[in-house]
């Protein structure tokens, strides 16, 4: 069982920039292909980035496309979500995401979740 913990967030201004980070407990080079999710008040949880563990093929949505800048050290079992030109609809609290396949990570078919961390825009 792979556990991630996120930190990161915080309060920025439209327009500025965030970084977030995701640690794995567990070995996440050795196959699980790592995401970023997130979920605004009232709304659904929406995929945001993901890739895949070879850090290969790189997948957003189109909402973040050319802003957000997914990346991972597979040495430091960490992933990144670098986050620029941010928006007031950017605000949600961001979950790091492990999974077995890519196609698992876009059906919401998660093998470890984190626990979340809190991203305010303020327009």
């Amino acid at each position: 069982q792979v556990q991630l913990v996120e930190s990161g967030g915080g309060l920025v201004q439209a327009g500025g920039s965030l970084r977030l980070s995701c640690a794995a407990s567990g070995r996440i080079g050795s196959g699980y292909h790592m995401g970023w999710f997130r979920q605004a008040p009232g709304k659904e949880r929406e995929f945001v980035a993901a890739i895949r563990w070879s850090g290969g093929s790189i997948y957003y949505a189109p909402s973040v496309e050319g802003r957000f800048t997914i990346s991972r050290d597979n040495a430091k079992d960490t992933v990144y979500l670098q986050m620029n030109s941010l928006k007031s609809e950017d605000t949600a609290v961001y979950y790091c995401a492990a999974a077995e396949s890519i196609a698992s990570m876009f059906r919401h078919d998660i093998h470890s979740w984190g626990q979340g961390t809190q991203v305010t825009v303020s327009s």
